[in-house]
């Protein structure tokens, strides 16, 4: 059996700040990320989703760590073709435009280009430090199963190369039907490794819970099962805290997974107080049995 790492997709919700999670000595960003690393080995940064890093954040990610720390790093949303706050720009790439967000189509090609080379050069301290695992590219809803957003898939990997990227679908049409065998065997053919999810289903941007290792790396994201899936409310969207039964349930499914990759990354995607920080304990337990 591969490696199976667990974490979570953040360590610095304000929620999970008010949950009394962390100790009263974690008071300040050095200690609750070096207080994180001393119980799980991986974590997911999704505020690059929202805001490019800056190298200098990425370095200190890196020297607060120890040797074995892995960040995932969800990549930031012009790159998945999401609408981007135009203030979440470099300063000197934004449009003169109106509009509060922007599509990749509303930059000059150049800006467009800069954007790429800025995000990725950003994190070479967690290169350097042997600690950057995966970026994440989690697709919009209408991010449906075509020809073009194949070929898009391609890019991004051209592009992120020799880093690896992981690919997160949100939209059914890529597991309707046969196009489910269409859609390993494609991500599989060119090595890029799959993000299984559990979330809710039932809506347009449902993905069924497919377990599939198409790289040597697999990852599983827990999104939980909340009611309030289209809330725009986002605690109200991840607000769910997983029984020990589904997560006993969970374990024999990641170990047979793990036993069709060389290593396994496990996110809690439930970030809303210490639910996330919690199932990921419980379930490394569960692993560990």
């Amino acid at each position: 059996m591969g490696e199976i790492k667990v974490g979570t997709a953040s360590w610095t919700d304000r929620t999970l700040l008010d949950s009394g999670w962390y100790p009263p000595d974690a008071d300040t960003p050095q200690r609750r990320l070096s207080y994180y690393a001393r119980r799980f080995p991986l974590v997911e940064v999704d505020a690059t989703y929202y805001s490019p890093p800056a190298e200098r954040t990425a370095r200190l990610w890196a020297e607060r760590t120890p040797a074995g720390f892995t960040f995932n790093v969800k990549a930031f949303s012009l790159l998945t073709g999401h609408p981007t706050r135009v203030s979440a720009l470099y300063k000197d790439l934004r449009p003169d435009t109106d509009k509060r967000s922007v599509y990749p189509g509303d930059l000059p090609a150049q800006a467009y280009e800069e954007v790429w080379t800025r995000f990725l050069s950003a994190l070479d301290p967690l290169v350097d430090a042997g600690k950057l695992g995966a970026l994440l590219f989690q697709f919009p809803p209408w991010f449906t199963i075509t020809r073009d957003n194949k070929q898009y898939l391609l890019e991004v990997a051209r592009r992120c190369a020799p880093l690896r990227p992981v690919i997160e679908f949100r939209h059914a049409s890529w597991f309707a039907g046969d196009n489910a065998d269409e859609t390993l065997d494609f991500l599989r053919r060119h090595e890029l490794p799959f993000v299984c999810v559990d979330m809710p289903q039932g809506h347009p941007s449902s993905v069924p819970p497919v377990l599939a290792a198409t790289a040597d790396l697999a990852v599983v994201r827990f999104h939980g099962h909340s009611g309030k899936w289209t809330s725009r409310d986002i605690h109200e969207k991840f607000g769910y805290d997983y029984s020990d039964r589904e997560l006993r349930d969970w374990a024999p499914k990641l170990r047979e997974l793990a036993d069709r990759a060389e290593q396994t990354h496990v996110l809690m995607n439930n970030c809303y107080r210490d639910h996330a920080q919690r199932n990921a304990t419980t379930l490394i337990e569960l692993l560990a049995r």
